[in-house]
């Protein structure tokens, strides 16, 4: 790649051109706007310029309004280094068509991070080109047609020039309407100091989503977006490439169009996937855009298809069962594997390609069914026979390092698969029933875990009242809800935002779900004398700030909570009850001393998950306001443009279920010192819930009512998940 450097600073010069040329690039050299406007015109092949703002002659701001609107066959990408760290500057460089920029002092890194992208984009407008170029010659003069195997005359399209729009991905954003220029300043903002692509800055603030941010990747780069779904890939395509290549290189081949393979790609400007899948396939490469969510789900089920797993099935019907303590999960099924071993295998990628939280395997009369629950229903996967039963048991146990000789009493255990470069934790558990052995799985995607409060579903003004609550210095904060509930979600996004170096954090948990950075984690184990109870003990003799309680099972974990708070601690931890106000009945009754509670309580959470409605099928529907008052929907707080609900339909995309992922229902509970009293004096759980309804808590049956009239769930979902 050859490098224009525009830099009236010889010291900054210097240090761009050696940082260039220890990258690989050919370096070309201006000293000011001027001299580097006039290099850039007689020098045709410059892929990249970078460049100063301010310098004599020509400033390079006008430097790069002039490149924008020169006309050549190439696309130059436009680096700016200024230090100028307005917001207003730096939007007005982004205007001028500038693709990314540095901030002085300069960071060398960070300019191989801005070099790399530009390679990339200049090479895959050289690709695209050459392939182009290649096709019009072959169409010959003027690209009149051919023939095809019929000998019937088919028209070929001329080579599109310019495939590379002029622009970049935020213009075409902000053309959109997508974002507005105060979010791209803040992205801007947000960005200096990272190394990440302004694109993933916007997503990452919440600006716009995956799917558009690839849609404008798409557009600029003249190629077709399109959505993933099970009848968009053509098996046959996929088989031309093997499956460890196209897991590396994250990209999914979908038909043989026109002598092209057309590929699906999150990063279509990768090269080197580009001329590797070209040559393993022998065929041109036509890519195409998706998101990388779209394209790793997608690319998990082609792999745990149900025809591999028929023909697993038939290899196991006449082979020996074979234990195996290897637990990568391939891209594809491998044919020296064991059957059984490729059977696990198959069950494992499919549930992490639907996003299972569990795996049931279970024995009935005649077959072995296997089950997996998503977004906290469960789905039945597939029917094994029951002579399998014993290899399935029995490569589990060996993979999570149990007794497979034991078949008699219960056992729990733990294993890690890696799949597509993402590791997820499963624990096991084993239960013998009267058909054999049942085998349970809990699946923790370690690089999934929800961080960002404000995501979970927590209105704007809980959310804020929450966070007034849990900055405090001490207190205690009791999240409640059944299994599943999304307690531990709620917790450790907590723990996240009070994580900092001046703040020592201790958790004691049964099991430690999700390692986090800097907290210091206490796994429970009873068998060696380490319980809630006395972990908690141990705890507060090592000076924490911060205290995590997986779950208050008994008295003594209870009083030893209460006591942490009142000295000086705060104390998270997950009770299971009911609702908010219940937490205090349940303290109660644990034994716990009412003016303990009530001095030591702040704050009370309730939640439970609700299926969110797929957002590619679901359609508006009308709700009579009769019905809705027979359901006590909360008309008050609606706002002022009315409700918006919709119905679950069922796609591809969404597994025929009408719903895609969860959101959290909440009812937040302040204590107020009305309520204290209230506690001290046992009032019932309805007089507690009474007044903190007066003072503006929102019960967890109007909180999802609500989301279901912003037409995040249905009403159905609602009333399911809430009694």
């Amino acid at each position: 790649m050859k490098v224009l450097i525009a830099e009236d600073d010889a010291v900054s010069r210097t240090v761009l051109k050696r940082t260039v040329e220890k990258s690989g690039h050919e370096c070309l050299v201006a000293k000011d706007g001027l001299e580097a406007w006039e290099a850039y015109q007689s020098t045709p092949d410059v892929d990249a310029v970078v460049s100063d703002w301010m310098m004599p002659n020509m400033d390079g701001l006008e430097l790069c309004r002039r490149v924008r609107g020169h006309e050549r066959a190439g696309y130059t990408f436009f680096v700016f280094v200024t230090a100028l760290s307005g917001k207003e500057k730096l939007l007005e460089g982004m205007k001028a068509g500038a693709d990314e920029y540095l901030t002085k002092p300069l960071d060398g890194e960070q300019l191989r991070v801005k070099l790399i992208s530009a390679s990339r984009v200049t090479s895959l407008h050289r690709h695209l080109q050459a392939e182009e170029n290649k096709d019009a010659a072959s169409d010959g003069d003027g690209g009149a047609g051919r023939e095809n195997g019929r000998g019937t005359a088919v028209e070929v399209p001329r080579a599109r020039k310019n495939r590379l729009r002029r622009g970049n991905v935020w213009e075409i954003l902000l053309a959109q309407n997508k974002i507005g220029e105060e979010q791209l300043q803040q992205a801007l903002e947000a960005q200096k100091g990272n190394r990440r692509e302004l694109g993933k800055a916007l997503v990452s603030l919440g600006f716009i989503t995956d799917a558009d941010l690839a849609q404008a990747q798409a557009q600029r780069l003249n190629l077709d977006y399109v959505v993933l779904d099970g009848a968009t890939v053509d098996r046959e395509a996929v088989r031309l490439v093997p499956g460890g290549m196209l897991r590396k290189h994250e990209a999914l081949p979908l038909r043989t169009e026109e002598g092209r393979l057309v590929v699906a790609m999150s990063d279509p400007t990768n090269l080197y996937a580009l001329d590797d899948l070209r040559m393993i396939s022998g065929s041109p490469i036509r890519p195409v855009v998706v998101t990388e969510d779209d394209l790793r789900r997608t690319l998990n089920r082609v792999f745990a298809t149900e025809e591999q797993v028929a023909d697993v099935l038939e290899d196991a019907a006449a082979a020996e069962v074979e234990e195996s303590g290897d637990v990568e999960l391939g891209a594809e099924a491998n044919a020296h594997e064991a059957p059984v071993v490729r059977l696990v295998n198959s069950i494992l990628q499919r549930a992490v390609s639907e996003e299972a939280s569990d795996i049931h395997v279970e024995p009935q009369a005649g077959e072995l069914v296997v089950r997996m629950r998503v977004d906290g229903v469960l789905r039945k996967l597939m029917s094994v026979p029951s002579n399998l039963h014993s290899g399935v048991a029995a490569r589990l146990k060996v993979m999570a390092n149990l007794d497979i000789a034991e078949r008699r009493t219960p056992q729990d255990g733990r294993f890690s698969v890696r799949l597509g470069g993402k590791k997820v934790d499963l624990r096991v558990a084993i239960l013998p029933t009267v058909y054999g052995e049942e085998v349970v799985l809990r699946l923790l995607d370690t690089s999934g875990m929800q961080s960002d409060l404000s995501t979970l579903g927590l209105s704007p003004r809980d959310l804020e009242r929450y966070r007034e609550v849990f900055y405090r210095p001490y207190g205690t904060i009791l999240v409640t809800g059944p299994t599943g509930s999304g307690k531990s979600t709620t917790l450790y996004s907590t723990l996240s935002e009070l994580n900092s170096p001046e703040r020592k954090i201790i958790t004691v948990e049964d099991p430690v779900e999700y390692r986090l950075a800097g907290v210091n984690q206490v796994q429970v184990n009873p068998k060696a004398g380490l319980t809630f109870a006395s972990g908690l003990r141990s705890i507060l003799r090592n000076d924490p700030d911060v205290v995590m309680i997986g779950e208050i099972r008994d008295l003594e974990t209870a009083r030893t909570s209460v006591q942490a708070a009142l000295t000086g601690h705060l104390v998270l931890a997950t009770l299971h009850t009911n609702d908010a106000p219940g937490a205090v009945g349940r303290l109660n009754d644990m034994g716990v001393e009412p003016y303990l509670t009530a001095s030591a309580m702040d704050c009370v959470v309730a939640q439970r998950l609700a299926r969110k409605l797929c957002t590619n099928c679901a359609r508006p529907v009308e709700i009579e306001d009769e019905i809705l008052s027979g359901m006590q929907f909360p008309f008050e707080r609606l706002p002022g443009d009315g409700p918006a609900f919709r119905k679950a339909v069922g796609c591809n995309r969404c597994g025929d279920t009408g719903y895609r992922g969860r959101v959290g229902i909440y009812e937040l509970m302040m204590v107020t010192d009305e309520i204290r009293e209230m506690i001290a004096r046992r009032a019932s759980a309805g007089e507690i819930a009474n007044a903190a309804e007066r003072d503006g808590m929102m019960r967890l049956k109007d909180d999802g009512l609500l989301k279901a009239a912003r037409g995040l769930t249905s009403i159905e979902e609602v009333l399911r998940t809430v009694v």
